[in-house]
């Protein structure tokens, strides 16, 4: 589970950093160039919302346990 989430993690910044890459670069066809952009930002939003809700589905069916500090100490 921990690889799988460190997995999400890094595609969540690669979506990021694709979309950054299509809103610096200059292109005469500005439509292209935003439609790009604004699905690496979707797509990015649907990973975010996939590792939430994996890690939700992890931790309700005891495969994950989480490990904070204790009150009190």
């Amino acid at each position: 589970m921990k690889y799988i989430a460190i997995l999400a993690f890094v595609a969540i910044v690669i979506s990021l950093g694709v979309a950054l890459f299509f809103m610096m670069k200059s292109d005469s066809s500005g439509k292209s160039r935003n439609q790009k952009m604004a699905l690496a930002l979707a797509w990015r939003v649907g990973l975010s919302i996939a590792l939430f809700a994996s890690i939700l589905l992890g931790w309700k069916l005891g495969w994950i346990q989480p490990n904070g500090i204790s009150a009190g100490q």
